[in-house]
């Protein structure tokens, strides 16, 4: 059975039996906890919480999952994958224990002829948490399964919570014995190879407290209304389903992986080593598809830096396979047809999709060049100052801002006797990791307040009456007054605290706009707002500088949004709707918006893009922008559902979560057509004009256009015009004539770099010579030693340049060494034929250090005081081959 109609066949089991079917969510995530969706039950999380009404009372989906925190065992075993699909059946306050189970054994048992996956009933094992005698009761009863093969087991396995206050309970769990060639008898506790877990059903029925790990907290009493959520890991039942041992053999990524085989030429189960390398490829190129698909970019940062690693792991895997040219543009369409059955979007999406990913590869290539020279550096200095360990900030650097994987910075410090400092390295890497976590936490919570206070108060009070769309002030309650502590008595003048009102007209920073400006005001105060957020669904933060007075709990105050600041953003997003538009009239539909970020008079759009733009097209997309201002194109809002707004054709962003009812802002009626929430003027025209002010790169395969608008736009113009007017008093030119007076400027500084370049050719070249026509003769091989300054790319060069001016007809070997300890060997073809070896020499002049190729090859370590001797040794060992 395909994976695709187990998918179906799922979805259309729990759809008769009146579960709502709800699509996945994206991979990216707005909980700030999270990269990416690593759990069929993520997007519910906040049904189960508490902390919004569930719009159902039960549901099914197949939710897309990425983990990464062990990617590096991905291909080492058959179980881990860092892209995996979670089918799942929930219940919000309906059904329980007894439905659940049945609802499992029946899809797993039935024959496939009825709807069924037709698994054996005799070979299917359950486990129970060990205090759940009502789950064994009810699998005795509905499933008929003899106590033998229903296991009781602990907390740590069958005890559920997402490990801080909240909801939890126990949990079993559906095995399948895949046969005695996979291992040893005696259920699941024995070998969890052989008894294979394909579902995990949750039973939520208890409040859990603080407390460490899984075991070992506080169970406060049980939940108001009981949750059932279960997990069916979709690539383990087609492993199951169609014989396979593994989940990289499945229908959805062997063709990848035979794909990857035949470039590489090996085979796979020929080699352990090349068969981890093969199911890396496969996962790693179908996780990629995946997260490119749904709108992550390749980056430095959060997710972009996942998806920047995978891609570049399966194309290090191949070329460790032996595949030197480019293989995302033969793997990535393979990917796209085993998965485009479940996901057709793929399919439309693949012209984005690919631009970026054959972009990061090409960019990859490169770094594999750049990254290499910045090692070369680093080690020559390393040597030079006597050491015998590259610091872990060089490796840090290394593969932070050249993207130089770390086992690829091990191996090539390996080949030149020099160690790398891996804890330093590890610990910066971590580092990195924390900041972004700390940065994610304070951008979802508004400040430095503790999320369990928020919640508190969202409890007590229900959600912020949120009135940013319809007015600019309101008459408020302050609901709750906090600090970094939580709740504090009052706060006074110079204090910053957060404020939660019970109804507020501030718009709070989402969708990329800014958050709004604005005073409280009431009776004994004045308070400035800083910031306003969201960081629990339907409450709303104001983080405030108390400016005069004192501020408590329960006082009465005018929430005010600054009118000026307010025209601004919304010239500013609908700025950016425009120029969004204007891009994918210019350049096309792939040019979709991958991030944005506007405030009063400014705004900044990311895209998915190779190469920059010319000014042409910078110009033509300036120019289609601002005429949808001239033409004063009314902006429109409607509600509708999500499936209306796609048939719409509404463009959705993909790391924002939507609603049942979603919200579309048009500008020009389909001309842009965006889902969104911020807020935005009411006709083009008063958004002023749109005014590019750079084009950037903001990471491989990705572009940043950034651009003035409102009032800030046409200041930003007149001061352009006054810089021009500067330049051409400077230069003594009409402006109609700066192009041709600046280019013939620099048409002279670039002769005159060529005219240096040729000189320092000519001297390398003139030595070249002297030092063939002085080579000595080494029983028939000849033979030049010699120094060079600089580092080992100057000893490389000046060992070819005098190799190839040596005889062709006569074995020829070259040495070169710097006073940095690197020494260079280069032979000649004839010396090649001779059976002479340069990688060979290097390890016999330096103790078994170096390497390269049997053409070219260099080492390391050497002393400053022993590179004459060492030098000296080259004759002897060619002559005496």
């Amino acid at each position: 059975m395909r994976t695709a109609d187990i998918r179906s066949r799922f979805l259309d089991f729990f759809a008769e039996r009146g579960h709502t079917v709800v699509p996945s969510a994206p991979l990216p995530t707005p909980d700030p906890t999270l990269l990416f969706v690593n759990a069929g039950m993520v997007p519910f999380k906040p049904y189960f919480t508490g902390e919004a009404a569930p719009l159902w009372e039960r549901a099914t989906s197949v939710q897309k999952c990425v983990r990464t925190l062990d990617i590096e065992e991905v291909g080492k075993t058959t179980r881990h994958g860092s892209f995996f699909q979670m089918n799942g059946n929930f219940s919000f306050g309906d059904y329980f224990k007894e439905e659940a189970i049945a609802y499992a054994w029946e899809l797993s048992t039935a024959s496939q002829a009825n709807g069924g996956y037709g698994l054996d009933p005799d070979r299917i094992w359950v486990t129970v948490h060990h205090s759940d005698s009502e789950s064994r009761a009810i699998w005795r009863k509905t499933a008929g399964l003899p106590d033998e093969r229903i296991v009781a087991r602990g907390d740590e396995d069958n005890f559920w919570s997402m490990g801080v206050p909240g909801p939890c309970g126990p949990c079993s769990e559906l095995y399948y014995d895949r046969g005695p060639a996979l291992g040893r008898e005696g259920g699941p506790a024995v070998d969890e190879d052989r008894y294979m877990e394909f579902w995990n059903l949750v039973f939520m029925q208890y409040e859990r407290g603080d407390g460490p790990g899984k075991s070992g907290y506080p169970i406060l009493g049980e939940l108001p209304r009981r949750n059932i959520d279960t997990g069916m890991g979709l690539e383990r039942m087609a492993t199951l389903l169609q014989g396979k041992d593994n989940l990289y053999e499945i229908d959805e990524t062997r063709p990848v992986l035979d794909h990857a085989a035949a470039l590489a030429g090996v085979r796979y189960g020929a080699d352990a080593q090349s068969d981890v390398r093969l199911r890396v490829v496969a996962d790693h190129v179908r996780t990629a598809l995946m997260l490119l698909g749904d709108g992550t970019a390749p980056g430095n940062e959060g997710r972009g830096y996942v998806l920047r690693r995978i891609l570049r792991r399966a194309v290090r895997s191949m070329r460790q396979l032996g595949y030197q040219d480019p293989a995302l543009r033969e793997l990535l369409p393979v990917a796209r047809d085993c998965m485009a059955p479940s996901y057709p979007e793929i399919t439309e999406a693949f012209p984005r999709i690919t631009d970026q990913a054959y972009g990061e590869e090409d960019t990859f290539r490169a770094t594999l060049k750049q990254g290499t020279t910045v090692l070369d550096t680093a080690i020559t200095k390393v040597k030079a100052e006597g050491g015998r360990s590259l610091p872990g900030a060089q490796a840090f650097l290394l593969h932070d801002t050249y993207g130089f994987p770390i086992d690829l910075t091990l191996e090539m410090a390996a080949e030149q006797g020099v160690e790398v400092d891996r804890e330093g390295f590890t610990a910066l890497m971590n580092a990195q990791r924390e900041r972004a976590r700390a940065d994610a936490r304070v951008r979802k919570s508004g400040g430095a307040v503790d999320t369990t206070a928020l919640r508190s108060v969202l409890d007590a009070n229900g959600p912020t009456d949120w009135l940013a769309w319809e007015t600019l002030t309101t008459e408020s309650r302050v609901l709750a007054v906090l600090g970094a502590e939580g709740a504090v008595p009052v706060a006074r003048t110079g204090e910053i605290v957060t404020v939660v009102l019970d109804r507020s007209p501030f718009y709070a920073e989402s969708g990329g706009q800014d958050s709004d400006a604005g005073v409280l005001s009431g009776a004994s105060v004045e308070a400035e707002v800083l910031d306003v957020q969201r960081p629990l669904p339907g409450l709303v933060a104001h983080q405030v500088r108390i400016t005069a007075g004192e501020l408590a709990t329960g006082d009465a105050v005018h929430a005010a949004v600054d009118p000026e600041w307010r025209l601004g953003a919304r010239q500013a997003h609908s700025g950016t709707h425009v120029l969004h538009a204007a891009l994918r009239e210019v350049l096309g539909p792939t040019a979709l918006q991958a991030g944005s970020y506007n405030r009063p008079g400014y705004l900044r759009l990311d895209f998915p893009w190779r190469g920059g733009l010319s000014t042409t097209v910078r110009s033509e997309v300036e120019e289609a922008a601002n005429r949808a201002l001239r033409r004063d194109l009314p902006v429109g809002v409607q509600w509708m559902t999500l499936p209306e707004a796609k048939e719409l054709g509404a463009l959705a962003l993909f790391d924002e979560t939507y609603g049942e009812k979603v919200r579309v802002v048009e500008i020009g009626g389909a001309w842009s057509r965006e889902l969104c929430g911020g807020t935005h003027v009411e006709h083009a025209s008063q958004i002023g004009t749109v005014a590019l002010t750079s084009e950037g790169s903001v990471g491989a395969g990705m572009r940043r256009l950034e651009a003035a608008v409102g009032v800030e736009g046409f200041a930003y113009l007149a001061r352009e015009r006054d810089l021009v007017a500067r330049i051409a008093e400077q230069l003594g030119a009409p402006r109609a004539e700066l192009p041709e007076k600046i280019a013939g400027l620099l048409d002279r500084l670039k002769a005159a770099d060529r005219e240096n370049a040729r000189l320092k050719q000519q001297v390398t070249t003139a030595r070249a010579a002297e030092l063939a026509g002085n080579a000595v003769d080494a029983t028939g091989v000849q033979v030049v030693v010699t120094t060079a300054e600089g580092g080992a790319e100057e000893a490389r060069a000046l060992a070819t340049a005098v190799r190839d001016r040596l005889p062709v007809a006569t074995p020829g070997a070259v040495g070169v060494g710097t006073a940095a300890g690197v020494v260079v060997v280069a032979l000649n073809k004839a010396a090649r034929e001779a059976g002479l070896n340069a990688a060979a020499l290097v390890k016999q002049l330096l103790g078994g250090r170096g390497g390269g190729s049997p053409e070219l090859a260099q080492g390391g370590g050497l002393a400053a005081d022993r590179l004459a001797d060492t030098l000296a040794e080259l004759p002897r060992l060619v002559g005496s081959r």
